[in-house]
């Protein structure tokens, strides 16, 4: 009999990450597990205490986690993205019992909720205080627990888990509102799956020069490679000096890809292979 396998998720119970998991894989009972943090998840994985993770990588309202991406390019060397899923997300503003939106207080959520419905609470609640939390579902958790005024932002899966109820829903600012998550894992994924693929790395320049990112691209360009994402974020080594996440159509093993890749690390100080994995 096979060892049941073990997921790990961004939790409390109910953060959005739970529910694109259960949305996307065939679960079994007992076979997930919930973590404080992003970090906490991805670090159970990179010790073999699960043997996967889902974390958010991307939003389309709010942009990158930098938590996950800072994670995968400096924490750990022996994570590799397995799969993507790309979820829709509809907040919801919600409470321990029914009141009048008039009567919040104050709002909790995880800061990219807040900024994604950002112009909900604005119009409709603008004399309310706002407080961060680890993740929309904690934030209901602790409405749930409280005799006060206060709401959160959150799903309607976080508030039917803690006994809350919805005083409003889809308050997010654009109804197109989704989140794209990573599975990661320890090993690659499959590369024979006959899906659309994504490869997923992260560079660094040498020095920086007129013309070091033209360099990069004109090696993807050549080759008529498709990115998909783009993004520099610090190297925490100083003020102006950055590394470079790049997502690309295609496998890490297809010719083009192959080339351009050995091709980046003759020129660059560093790139490091994120993932090779079925596109959401």
């Amino acid at each position: 009999m096979s060892e049941q396998r073990k997921i790990g998720f961004l939790g409390p119970a109910g953060t959005w990450a739970e529910e694109a998991l259960h949305a996307n894989v065939p679960l079994a009972p007992g076979e997930t597990r919930p973590y404080p943090s992003v970090y906490d998840v991805i670090a159970a994985v990179s010790r073999g205490e699960m043997d996967e993770g889902i974390v958010p990588i991307e939003n389309s309202l709010e942009g990158s986690v930098s938590a996950t991406l800072d994670m995968l390019a400096f924490e750990v060397e022996n994570i590799l993205i397995s799969r993507e899923i790309v979820h829709p997300v509809r907040h919801c503003l919600i409470a321990r019992t029914a009141l009048p939106l008039g009567s919040v207080e104050k709002i909790i959520s995880h800061p990219h909720a807040h900024a994604q419905c950002r112009r909900f609470v604005r119009d409709r609640l603008p004399r309310a205080e706002t407080e961060a939390a680890n993740s929309t579902a904690e934030a209901v958790k602790i409405v749930s627990g409280s005799e006060k005024c206060w709401a959160a932002i959150g799903s309607r899966l976080a508030a039917e888990n803690y006994g809350c109820v919805v005083l409003s829903d889809d308050i997010e600012d654009h109804a197109d509102n989704q989140t794209r998550f990573v599975m990661l894992a320890t090993d690659e994924a499959p590369q024979n799956l006959d899906r659309p693929y994504k490869t997923s790395i992260v560079c660094a320049i040498a020095h920086d020069q007129p013309g070091s990112l033209l360099q990069i691209l004109q090696e993807f360009a050549d080759r008529d490679i498709n990115l998909t994402k783009l993004e520099s974020r610090p190297s925490k080594k100083g003020l102006g000096d950055y590394i470079f996440f790049i997502d690309m159509e295609g496998k890490k093993d297809d010719k083009a890809i192959a080339g351009a890749l050995e091709s980046l690390r003759s020129k660059l100080a560093s790139v490091k292979m994120l993932g090779s994995y079925p596109q959401g």
